[in-house]
Protein backbone atom coordinates (compact mmCIF):
# COMPACT_ATOMS: atom_id res chain seq x y z
CA UNK A 1 0.00 0.00 0.00
CA UNK A 2 1.95 3.35 -0.76
CA UNK A 3 2.01 5.79 1.57
CA UNK A 4 -0.40 8.92 1.26
CA UNK A 5 0.09 11.79 4.13
CA UNK A 6 -2.50 14.53 3.47
CA UNK A 7 -4.02 17.18 5.96
CA UNK A 8 -7.38 16.37 5.12
CA UNK A 9 -9.70 19.35 3.90
CA UNK A 10 -12.43 21.07 6.17
CA UNK A 11 -15.16 18.77 6.03
CA UNK A 12 -17.70 21.12 4.99
CA UNK A 13 -20.47 20.57 2.02
CA UNK A 14 -19.23 22.31 -1.04
CA UNK A 15 -21.60 24.61 -2.84
CA UNK A 16 -21.62 25.21 -6.58
CA UNK A 17 -19.78 28.37 -6.04
CA UNK A 18 -16.90 26.84 -3.80
CA UNK A 19 -13.55 26.14 -5.33
CA UNK A 20 -11.23 23.79 -4.15
CA UNK A 21 -7.64 24.84 -3.64
CA UNK A 22 -4.63 22.31 -3.29
CA UNK A 23 -1.71 23.89 -2.20
CA UNK A 24 2.25 22.17 -3.12
CA UNK A 25 5.30 23.24 -1.40
CA UNK A 26 8.74 23.73 -2.14
CA UNK A 27 11.66 22.02 -1.33
CA UNK A 28 12.92 20.70 1.93
CA UNK A 29 9.33 21.81 2.83
CA UNK A 30 6.27 20.69 4.02
CA UNK A 31 2.48 20.74 4.06
CA UNK A 32 3.54 22.52 7.62
CA UNK A 33 4.43 25.67 5.53
CA UNK A 34 1.20 26.50 4.29
CA UNK A 35 -1.11 25.45 7.61
CA UNK A 36 -1.78 29.36 8.33
CA UNK A 37 -2.24 30.26 5.13
CA UNK A 38 -5.00 27.57 4.92
CA UNK A 39 -7.00 29.36 7.75
CA UNK A 40 -7.31 32.11 5.95
CA UNK A 41 -7.98 30.63 2.48
CA UNK A 42 -11.13 28.46 4.33
CA UNK A 43 -12.25 31.53 5.81
CA UNK A 44 -13.10 32.94 2.32
CA UNK A 45 -15.04 29.31 1.89
CA UNK A 46 -12.78 27.96 0.09
CA UNK A 47 -12.19 24.13 0.60
CA UNK A 48 -8.13 23.73 0.81
CA UNK A 49 -6.06 20.45 0.43
CA UNK A 50 -2.64 20.19 1.81
CA UNK A 51 -0.04 17.57 0.99
CA UNK A 52 3.31 16.22 2.14
CA UNK A 53 5.29 15.24 -0.82
CA UNK A 54 7.66 12.15 -0.12
CA UNK A 55 10.02 12.70 2.56
CA UNK A 56 8.64 15.73 3.17
CA UNK A 57 6.66 17.14 6.04
CA UNK A 58 5.45 14.52 8.50
CA UNK A 59 5.92 11.74 5.01
CA UNK A 60 8.11 9.40 6.68
CA UNK A 61 9.91 8.28 3.78
CA UNK A 62 13.69 9.33 3.72
CA UNK A 63 15.08 11.35 0.77
CA UNK A 64 18.24 9.09 0.04
CA UNK A 65 15.17 6.85 -0.92
CA UNK A 66 13.27 9.06 -3.09
CA UNK A 67 15.30 9.20 -6.86
CA UNK A 68 13.14 10.80 -9.03
CA UNK A 69 10.45 13.63 -9.26
CA UNK A 70 7.89 10.93 -9.72
CA UNK A 71 8.41 8.98 -6.70
CA UNK A 72 8.38 12.37 -4.71
CA UNK A 73 4.90 13.56 -6.01
CA UNK A 74 3.29 10.11 -6.06
CA UNK A 75 0.83 11.26 -3.24
CA UNK A 76 0.07 14.86 -5.04
CA UNK A 77 -0.46 12.26 -8.19
CA UNK A 78 -2.32 9.86 -5.73
CA UNK A 79 -4.74 12.75 -4.62
CA UNK A 80 -5.70 13.63 -8.11
CA UNK A 81 -6.45 10.48 -9.23
CA UNK A 82 -8.82 9.98 -6.08
CA UNK A 83 -10.74 12.55 -7.13
CA UNK A 84 -14.73 12.23 -8.46
CA UNK A 85 -14.86 12.26 -12.54
CA UNK A 86 -15.62 16.07 -12.95
CA UNK A 87 -14.18 17.21 -10.09
CA UNK A 88 -11.52 19.69 -11.00
CA UNK A 89 -8.81 21.76 -8.55
CA UNK A 90 -6.98 24.55 -8.93
CA UNK A 91 -3.44 24.19 -8.27
CA UNK A 92 -0.89 25.77 -6.73
CA UNK A 93 2.59 25.15 -6.64
CA UNK A 94 5.28 27.27 -4.52
CA UNK A 95 8.84 26.81 -5.26
CA UNK A 96 9.96 23.40 -6.68
CA UNK A 97 6.63 22.59 -6.46
CA UNK A 98 6.30 23.50 -9.96
CA UNK A 99 7.91 21.53 -11.32
CA UNK A 100 5.31 18.73 -9.00
CA UNK A 101 2.86 21.00 -10.66
CA UNK A 102 4.03 20.32 -14.42
CA UNK A 103 4.22 16.66 -13.68
CA UNK A 104 0.26 16.51 -12.15
CA UNK A 105 -0.56 18.76 -15.23
CA UNK A 106 0.67 16.33 -17.67
CA UNK A 107 -0.55 12.90 -15.88
CA UNK A 108 -3.95 14.38 -15.17
CA UNK A 109 -5.28 17.78 -17.31
CA UNK A 110 -8.56 17.16 -16.78
CA UNK A 111 -8.48 17.56 -13.10
CA UNK A 112 -7.19 20.41 -12.74
CA UNK A 113 -8.90 23.49 -13.44
CA UNK A 114 -5.82 26.45 -13.81
CA UNK A 115 -2.44 26.12 -12.13
CA UNK A 116 -0.94 28.65 -10.37
CA UNK A 117 2.77 28.98 -10.65
CA UNK A 118 3.35 30.87 -7.63
CA UNK A 119 7.06 32.19 -7.42
CA UNK A 120 8.04 28.82 -8.72
CA UNK A 121 9.80 26.97 -11.40
CA UNK A 122 8.12 26.79 -14.43
CA UNK A 123 9.42 23.57 -17.09
CA UNK A 124 8.15 24.37 -20.72
CA UNK A 125 8.14 21.65 -23.53
CA UNK A 126 10.85 22.04 -25.71
CA UNK A 127 13.49 21.50 -23.28
CA UNK A 128 14.35 19.00 -21.19
CA UNK A 129 12.38 18.89 -17.56
CA UNK A 130 15.86 20.03 -15.86
CA UNK A 131 15.83 23.24 -18.04
CA UNK A 132 15.16 25.85 -15.44
CA UNK A 133 16.40 24.54 -12.79
CA UNK A 134 20.04 24.03 -14.85
CA UNK A 135 19.45 27.57 -15.73
CA UNK A 136 18.78 28.56 -12.06
CA UNK A 137 22.21 27.04 -11.23
CA UNK A 138 23.82 28.41 -13.87
CA UNK A 139 23.05 32.06 -12.89
CA UNK A 140 23.48 31.92 -8.81
CA UNK A 141 26.84 32.00 -7.89
CA UNK A 142 28.47 29.42 -5.18
CA UNK A 143 28.67 31.32 -2.33
CA UNK A 144 24.88 32.76 -2.97
CA UNK A 145 23.85 29.59 -1.65
CA UNK A 146 25.42 30.59 2.10
CA UNK A 147 25.15 27.83 4.53
CA UNK A 148 22.69 25.67 2.59
CA UNK A 149 24.55 21.99 2.42
CA UNK A 150 25.03 19.59 -0.42
CA UNK A 151 25.14 15.86 1.33
CA UNK A 152 25.55 14.23 -2.41
CA UNK A 153 25.33 15.00 -5.28
CA UNK A 154 21.51 15.46 -4.71
CA UNK A 155 20.60 16.11 -1.63
CA UNK A 156 20.62 19.28 -0.16
CA UNK A 157 19.61 20.97 3.19
CA UNK A 158 18.73 24.45 3.78
CA UNK A 159 21.01 26.52 6.51
CA UNK A 160 19.50 28.91 8.81
CA UNK A 161 21.57 32.03 7.43
CA UNK A 162 20.12 30.42 3.88
CA UNK A 163 16.75 30.58 5.52
CA UNK A 164 16.87 33.88 7.39
CA UNK A 165 18.87 35.80 4.37
CA UNK A 166 17.03 33.95 1.06
CA UNK A 167 13.81 32.61 2.37
CA UNK A 168 12.15 34.26 4.66
CA UNK A 169 13.64 37.92 4.85
CA UNK A 170 10.90 39.69 5.24
CA UNK A 171 8.59 37.20 6.73
CA UNK A 172 7.75 36.95 10.67
CA UNK A 173 10.49 35.58 12.89
CA UNK A 174 8.48 33.18 14.59
CA UNK A 175 7.55 31.70 11.30
CA UNK A 176 11.76 31.72 10.36
CA UNK A 177 11.91 30.21 13.51
CA UNK A 178 9.72 27.33 12.80
CA UNK A 179 11.39 26.46 9.30
CA UNK A 180 14.51 26.64 11.42
CA UNK A 181 13.03 23.09 13.18
CA UNK A 182 10.95 21.65 10.34
CA UNK A 183 12.72 21.69 7.13
CA UNK A 184 14.54 18.49 5.57
CA UNK A 185 16.99 17.07 3.54
CA UNK A 186 15.11 17.36 0.00
CA UNK A 187 16.69 17.44 -3.81
CA UNK A 188 16.36 18.87 -6.77
CA UNK A 189 16.41 15.84 -9.05
CA UNK A 190 17.85 17.58 -11.60
CA UNK A 191 19.74 14.23 -12.60
CA UNK A 192 16.09 12.30 -13.10
CA UNK A 193 14.48 15.47 -14.67
CA UNK A 194 17.91 15.71 -17.78
CA UNK A 195 17.11 12.38 -18.60
CA UNK A 196 13.04 12.46 -18.62
CA UNK A 197 10.97 12.96 -21.46
CA UNK A 198 9.91 16.90 -22.27
CA UNK A 199 6.53 17.92 -21.22
CA UNK A 200 3.49 17.26 -23.75
CA UNK A 201 1.71 19.97 -25.62
CA UNK A 202 -1.32 17.80 -25.05
CA UNK A 203 -0.73 17.06 -20.97
CA UNK A 204 1.31 19.93 -19.11
CA UNK A 205 0.81 22.45 -22.03
CA UNK A 206 -3.09 21.82 -22.28
CA UNK A 207 -3.73 23.26 -18.96
CA UNK A 208 -4.38 26.72 -18.28
CA UNK A 209 -1.43 28.62 -16.32
CA UNK A 210 -1.40 31.99 -14.06
CA UNK A 211 2.24 32.77 -13.02
CA UNK A 212 2.51 34.76 -9.70
CA UNK A 213 5.58 36.69 -9.20
CA UNK A 214 7.33 37.60 -5.69
CA UNK A 215 9.35 41.01 -6.34
CA UNK A 216 11.90 40.84 -3.10
CA UNK A 217 12.15 36.67 -4.08
CA UNK A 218 16.63 36.45 -3.37
CA UNK A 219 15.90 32.36 -3.65
CA UNK A 220 14.38 32.91 -7.82
CA UNK A 221 15.00 36.04 -8.28
CA UNK A 222 12.36 38.15 -10.27
CA UNK A 223 14.58 38.67 -13.23
CA UNK A 224 15.10 34.55 -12.92
CA UNK A 225 11.19 34.47 -12.76
CA UNK A 226 10.41 36.74 -15.51
CA UNK A 227 12.76 35.06 -17.93
CA UNK A 228 10.74 31.30 -17.43
CA UNK A 229 7.29 33.34 -18.03
CA UNK A 230 9.05 35.07 -21.60
CA UNK A 231 10.24 31.15 -22.13
CA UNK A 232 6.98 29.85 -21.91
CA UNK A 233 5.66 32.50 -24.10
CA UNK A 234 7.78 30.92 -27.02
CA UNK A 235 5.53 27.54 -27.37
CA UNK A 236 1.97 26.98 -27.32
CA UNK A 237 -0.41 26.66 -23.82
CA UNK A 238 1.77 29.88 -22.77
CA UNK A 239 1.28 31.52 -19.52
CA UNK A 240 -2.77 32.66 -19.13
CA UNK A 241 -1.81 35.69 -16.62
CA UNK A 242 0.89 37.25 -14.56
CA UNK A 243 0.28 38.39 -11.59
CA UNK A 244 2.84 40.65 -8.81
CA UNK A 245 2.73 40.65 -5.57
CA UNK A 246 4.84 43.30 -4.23
CA UNK A 247 6.84 43.35 -0.94
CA UNK A 248 7.41 39.44 -0.60
CA UNK A 249 9.97 37.56 -0.21
CA UNK A 250 10.21 33.77 -1.18
CA UNK A 251 7.93 32.63 1.74
CA UNK A 252 4.81 34.54 0.29
CA UNK A 253 2.80 32.85 1.96
CA UNK A 254 4.38 34.42 5.66
CA UNK A 255 5.36 37.79 4.42
CA UNK A 256 1.99 38.46 2.56
CA UNK A 257 -0.49 36.75 3.32
CA UNK A 258 -3.76 38.83 2.66
CA UNK A 259 -2.39 40.06 -0.67
CA UNK A 260 -2.03 36.41 -1.87
CA UNK A 261 -4.99 35.30 -0.64
CA UNK A 262 -6.41 38.51 -2.77
CA UNK A 263 -4.69 37.49 -5.71
CA UNK A 264 -5.67 33.45 -5.90
CA UNK A 265 -8.95 34.58 -5.30
CA UNK A 266 -8.98 36.62 -8.25
CA UNK A 267 -7.39 33.64 -10.08
CA UNK A 268 -10.26 31.76 -8.77
CA UNK A 269 -12.77 33.91 -9.76
CA UNK A 270 -11.33 34.31 -13.46
CA UNK A 271 -10.24 30.89 -14.68
CA UNK A 272 -11.32 28.37 -12.73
Amino acid sequence: MRELTIIKTTMVETTKNQKHFVLVHGACHGAWCWQKFKTLLESASNRVTLLDLAASGANTKAIQDVETLDEYTEPLLEFLASLQPKEKVILVGHSLGGLSLALAMEKFPEKIAVAVFLSAFMPDTTHKPSFVLVQHNERTPAEAWLDTQFLTDRIIVFGPKCLSSKLYQLSPPEDLEQAKTLVRPGSLFVDDLSKANNFSTTGYGSVKRVYVMCDEDLAIPVEFQRWMIENSARENGAVEEVMEIKGADHMVMFSKPQELLHCLSEIANKHA
